[in-house]
């Protein structure tokens, strides 16, 4: 699954009152913010996985890397195919595991790639965020 950001709104005052949306390339919202840290239900399960699998541990709790690369960075590079094989396939070599037999992260594998995106786009502005209200 290809996948194409095109952010539909700009930084700086209006990003701040109106939510910022990514869409994917199958016109699906990859993920939507406001405030920096609001987020919809989708990109909250993406959080919560991310919680859950413990990546922190390698990858930092702000995704700035630790013995692990910085997702931030990697995100900004990485194609959604890319991600998903490192995701299901792990990278021995440099110590990611694969993570294919896990649940929650097979389950939420787009969610999580949206949480990272938004944190890689720098719509997602802290690490720790809260569902959005309807």
């Amino acid at each position: 699954m290809k996948r194409y950001l095109v952010p539909l709104f700009a930084m700086g005052a209006i990003a701040a009152a109106v939510p910022a949306t990514a869409i994917s390339g199958d016109d699906k919202p990859l993920y939507t913010v406001k405030d920096g840290y609001f987020v919809d239900d989708h990109t909250y399960e993406g959080f919560k996985t991310w919680r859950a699998a413990a990546c922190d541990r390698c990858h930092g709790p702000n995704q700035e890397g630790m013995v692990g690369p910085s997702l931030i960075e990697s995100l900004k590079v990485l194609s959604y195919d890319q991600f998903k094989d490192v995701i299901m396939n792990g990278r021995l070599q440099k110590g990611m595991p694969n993570w294919s037999t896990n649940k929650q992260v097979v389950d939420n594998l787009d969610a999580l790639y949206a949480y990272l995106k938004g944190r890689s786009d720098g719509e997602i502005t802290k690490a720790r965020v809260r569902k959005m209200e309807k």
